[in-house]
């Protein structure tokens, strides 16, 4: 499943050009290519008038885990890279989580055998 067919967008109060689309979905694909399974992703930009600041959050859902990052600052392109790196970070830790998981569950079994003293090698 591409980014592109997962992919909702959200804007309040703004509009944005294909440019700035054409960003977000290309940044977003680098998430996915870390993630083998993505349900749904759901972007939500919208413009605080008072602060002048965009404010993006981004939702990754999968079958199994929901990410999300939420970033303000003074552009889109600005939100979009920090939420990116944010989202890169807690999937790369959930990944490392699993597999130090399994690594514990292959040791446990390995000291749980026992081998037969007259076995041959």
């Amino acid at each position: 499943m591409t980014v592109e067919n997962s992919m909702r967008l959200f804007f309040k109060g703004l509009n944005i050009d294909d440019r700035t689309e054409a960003y977000i979905t290309k940044r977003l694909q680098g998430v996915q290519k870390l993630l083998k399974k993505i349900s749904r992703i759901e972007i939500e930009i919208d413009m605080d008038k008072k602060k002048n600041k965009f404010r993006v959050e981004v939702m990754v859902k999968t079958p199994y885990n929901l990410y999300r990052a939420e970033d303000t600052t003074q552009s889109i392109e600005g939100s979009i890279d920090s939420v990116e790196s944010d989202l890169r970070e807690q999937i790369r830790k959930d990944m490392e989580k699993v597999r130090t998981l399994r690594i514990r569950g292959k040791r446990s079994i390995k000291k749980k055998t026992v081998i037969d003293k007259n076995a041959r090698f």
